[in-house]
């Protein structure tokens, strides 16, 4: 039986496997950075035009480390150019691990941010997910009165969870940062102008690695169409976290500790206050 939002589980990949975001990643409190409008400034002389309200830039409070030198020669490509770059670079970064047959081969970058930045939230826009789903059907004990997510469903995970537990984070994120400027080019394209995309990876890192460990049975109910948690409290959880509960206990801290190494070098720089 399949139910929707919990057969989709591949959102995690982009935040480990795609080596840069991760997400998992997350955050306690989400900053949803938007532009802000100062004042006009008072008109002293009519023949002179209104001065532009300046808009005042977003305090950074985890900028990204500088990129290798070496990663820094080539010219980075334009945003909407940059797919086979970034495909190219992830697979010599996975070393011999099979990545690119996880990752949907367009708009690489933006489906990234959008995804990362939707982890926090409850829906995760499907249709722009960088990753493909995992294989198999979803199966679960019991009927929609009654049911428990079966543990031969964390099998279906085995293939892209190999990638993850083999994954160099250091490697992974060299990628990340190399290609950061049009990561930030994105998530500004997204609505946040005046945003800071590590920030948000960051605290999205933070809210996937606060994610409750559940270590006895599941339990499912299907109102309509889509199973969903029995508890309303792990059913009111952030998308990102039931994303990482779904996997599993074993994948689950497999993930955060993959996420943990990538925070901690993607935060290695000093904030400039």
């Amino acid at each position: 039986m399949t139910y929707g939002d919990f057969d989709k589980p591949s959102y995690v990949k982009p935040l480990i496997g795609a080596a840069i975001a991760v997400a998992a990643a997350g955050l306690g409190g989400w900053f949803y950075w938007r532009s802000h409008h100062a004042p006009l400034p008072t008109i002293q002389d009519s023949a002179q035009p209104e001065a532009e309200a300046p808009v005042p830039a977003a305090r950074i409070e985890h900028p990204v480390p500088a990129a290798s030198d070496e990663a820094g020669k080539a010219p980075l490509p334009e945003l909407n150019d940059s797919d086979m770059a970034v495909i190219d670079a992830l697979g010599d970064a996975a070393s011999g691990l099979n990545l690119a047959q996880y990752l949907v081969p367009e708009s690489v970058i933006r489906h990234i941010v959008v995804t990362v930045d939707n982890l926090p939230r409850q829906k995760i826009a499907v249709d722009k997910r960088p990753v493909t789903p995992a294989a198999g059907a979803f199966i679960v004990d019991g009927d929609e009165l009654h049911a428990t997510l079966d543990k031969r469903n964390f099998r279906r995970y085995e293939p892209m969870m190999e990638v993850i537990r083999k994954a160099d984070m250091q490697r992974f994120a060299a990628v990340y940062l190399r290609f950061y400027p049009l990561f930030q080019k994105a998530y500004q394209d997204l609505g946040y102008p005046t945003g800071y995309f590590n920030d948000r990876l960051v605290n999205v890192i933070d809210m996937l690695l606060a994610t409750p460990q559940i270590t006895g049975p599941i339990e499912l109910v299907r109102p309509n169409v889509m199973y969903v948690f029995a508890e309303p409290k792990l059913e009111a959880l952030p998308a990102g976290q039931k994303v990482l509960i779904r996997l599993g206990a074993d994948n689950a801290a497999a993930v955060k500790a993959k996420l943990m190494e990538l925070r901690a070098i993607i935060t290695a720089a000093v904030p400039k206050h």
